[in-house]
């Protein structure tokens, strides 16, 4: 790869089983800024305050408050940094490779208070099973520059296409962003009606955190590093209308996960398409008609 090339590029393969260790410490990195993010930001509903987003280099909190200063913190996946940037000026970096769970910890917050950054978070990591707290987690270290390169290059795919899509609805839609907890990429719709309490369940996290993500219908779509062996695009209603998980949906690829509760599209499907966006497009809007159909929302009213 030459940094700087300009031209059309393939969707990237990422046969997961030759990064699972990366893929893992990564995880656990988004989680140490996610949190930053948390703990700066005012209260959004479904905790879309907490969330980070794609951008040029990577994936950024973009600007956070701190009193009348503003910090941002990006993942930068080219140079392979974690950039602290303030609106005084101040830039502290922080390399990405060689760096254990405990390390990245440390020389986040350290670089935090450098630039005058007070702040505290919770170092239990989330919706994650025999999760290790970050300062004492010096099992995950490793990293992969070219697996996490590609993995940022397909966010970017995803981003372009899930951006397109959330286009075509004016009622309450979500952006699209990078949930930390699973990390996935999504992006939500919804019909303007409240939901029955969620059930809660997830793995290292309070069930009013879920009851308050799911306190209105919605429909959901995205991607993430599970379901098949390159990760996979989703989608989702809750509640789960009847008959969900047996709308005839698109593309023929695509299919209903009775484990998981929604319908899958295999990434590796959508990279080797002749048109992905096209592909990826009808998946989502398919699966949308599914929950919006089943579901009796009021479409002439919500889709533009």
């Amino acid at each position: 790869m030459i940094v700087g090339e300009a031209g059309d590029h393939a969707w990237p393969e990422l046969t997961i089983s030759s990064w699972e260790d990366t893929r893992a410490t990564l995880h656990l990195f988004t989680q140490v800024v996610g949190k930053v993010r948390l703990a700066l930001e005012p209260m959004v509903n479904h905790w879309w305050q907490t969330t980070l987003y794609v951008s040029a280099r990577g994936l950024t909190t973009s600007m956070m408050p701190n009193g009348t200063r503003g910090v941002e913190i990006e993942f930068d996946f080219v140079d392979h940094l974690l950039r602290v940037r303030t609106t005084d000026g101040l830039v502290r970096d922080i390399a990405l490779a060689g760096q254990s769970v405990a390390s990245f910890y440390t020389d986040t917050m350290n670089a935090l208070a450098d630039v005058g950054i007070a702040v505290e978070i919770s170092t239990q990591p989330q919706e994650i099973p025999d999760a290790i707290r970050f300062e004492l987690d010096h099992v995950h270290h490793a990293y992969d520059a070219d697996a996490v390169h590609r993995y940022w290059r397909a966010l970017v795919d995803a981003d372009r296409v899930m951006q397109r899509f959330r286009s075509r609805f004016i009622g309450k839609a979500s952006p699209v962003h990078y949930f930390w907890g699973g990390a996935d990429l999504a992006a939500s719709r919804f019909s303007g009606r409240r939901a029955p309490k969620h059930p809660g369940g997830v793995p290292n996290c309070a069930d009013w955190v879920q009851e308050l993500a799911y306190s209105h219908e919605v429909s959901s779509c995205g991607f993430w590093l599970g379901g098949s062996d390159e990760g996979s695009f989703y989608s989702y209603a809750y509640p789960t209308p009847l008959g969900f998980a047996d709308w005839p949906v698109q593309p023929s690829a695509a299919y209903f996960d009775p484990v998981f509760g929604e319908f899958i599209l295999p990434y590796r499907a959508v990279r080797a398409a002749p048109d992905p966006d096209g592909l990826l497009l009808e998946f989502f809007e398919s699966t949308y008609v599914a929950a919006a159909e089943l579901g009796a929302w009021d479409r002439a009213a919500l889709e533009a």
